[in-house]
């Protein structure tokens, strides 16, 4: 064994042993408040990446979705199609509001989305929901982030995960999450004059 060998297992050890004695005081377990925010792409991904893992751990679980429409998407097909026994999937949106332009049938299309969330969140057989887009939602005022926090903190199953994603998440939710990762624009396609390609946008 070369010296480089030694020391590189000597390190790695070393390492071990820390990450181990850290990992011994990690024994606690809740239901998270989960927020994906952020100009960069990827925010509903990542979130349809733990329902899929939900699914494969055989984990009910729902989706909400509130601004997005009756596009058909890789990841609604698939749930409908396959795993609507384990995943419940609410298409509650009719679009992104400049599409639609109706601030009041926004509004209403919103509070019915938050309603059909609240009954899912409620409902202790759901190990996850993910509230997709709420963020825009709650930036339009559609649906009050004070009201959406206060439900979380109340009525939210004790090992129930909720996600949230969007754009400018309100400073009151992210302070109310347990996570929040914010995704970061550093390039994107689309600039380039490249529209949405299937399989990466939907």
């Amino acid at each position: 064994m070369t010296d480089d060998t030694e020391r590189h297992n000597a390190k790695m050890a070393k390492k071990k042993a820390a990450r181990d004695k850290i990992m011994a005081t990690k024994t606690d377990e809740k239901g998270l408040i989960i927020v994906h925010t952020g100009k960069g792409k990827g925010k509903s991904s990542a979130a349809f990446g733990m329902i899929f893992r939900c699914i494969a751990h055989d984990m009910q679980c729902a989706v909400v979705q509130f601004i997005k429409g009756g596009m058909s998407t890789g990841e609604r097909d698939l749930i409908l199609s396959k795993f609507s026994g384990t995943c419940a999937f609410h298409t509650m949106g009719e679009g992104f509001t400049w599409e639609t332009q109706d601030k009041s049938r926004d509004t209403e299309m919103a509070q019915a989305a938050w309603a059909k969330a609240r009954d899912l969140i409620r409902d202790p057989a759901n190990k996850m929901v993910l509230l997709d887009e709420i963020n825009i939602a709650i930036r339009y005022d559609y649906v009050d982030a004070a009201e959406v926090v206060a439900f979380l903190r109340a009525e939210k199953p004790p090992m129930t995960h909720v996600v949230l994603t969007g754009r400018n998440a309100h400073a009151d939710l992210i302070e109310a999450a347990d996570l929040v990762t914010e995704m970061e624009l550093v390039k994107h396609p689309f600039r380039a004059g490249i529209k949405a390609q299937i399989g990466v946008e939907y």
